[in-house]
């Protein structure tokens, strides 16, 4: 065989390789969550949200004011299955009348790690998107977003894009 056609042929196996990593790296066993992806590409977790500690510090003034928060944890349920907890805090950084700003951090321990997040969020609306700002583990150089839906409710829910 020539040195092109090995070349050639070396290329072909390795893009095919690439194919059938990204095709199985979303189409894997259902453990909870996508398979391994080679770094770079997105890992897609989309689960449920059921809250199962919540506390509401008022830390200054009756009322909602700067320094309140919100504390809360729960897990990540996937097909009736539970993968994944995790909680965090948002606390008031601005009130303008009835529109309140907070900083939410948050962290979701899944199986092979944990996921950092954060983002500034106007209480009440949906969607919020949140940064992924690191991790642990496998997750130790994570980025991308998450958002959350029906924050705070039975149909809350979660579709993050973590590329590592």
């Amino acid at each position: 065989m020539s040195n092109n056609k090995m070349r050639a042929t070396a290329l072909i196996a390795i893009v095919v390789m690439s194919l059938l990593t990204t095709a199985v790296s979303g189409c894997g066993a259902d453990d909870g969550e996508a398979q391994t992806p080679a770094s770079g590409q997105a890992e897609i977790l989309e689960v449920k949200v059921e809250n199962d500690q919540y506390a509401a510090p008022d830390l200054d003034r009756a009322g909602m004011s700067v320094g309140d928060m919100d504390v809360f944890s729960g897990n990540a349920i996937k097909d009736g299955r539970k993968v994944g907890h995790g909680g965090g805090s948002c606390q008031v950084i601005h009130v303008d009348g009835e529109k309140i700003t907070a900083q939410c951090l948050l962290t979701m321990e899944l199986e092979h790690g944990s996921v950092t997040m954060q983002a500034l969020w106007v209480r009440g609306s949906s969607p919020l998107t949140m940064a992924i700002t690191g991790g642990t583990d496998a997750y130790r150089d994570a980025r991308g977003t998450v958002r959350f839906w029906d924050i705070g409710t039975p149909n809350e829910r979660v579709r993050a894009e973590i590329i590592r």
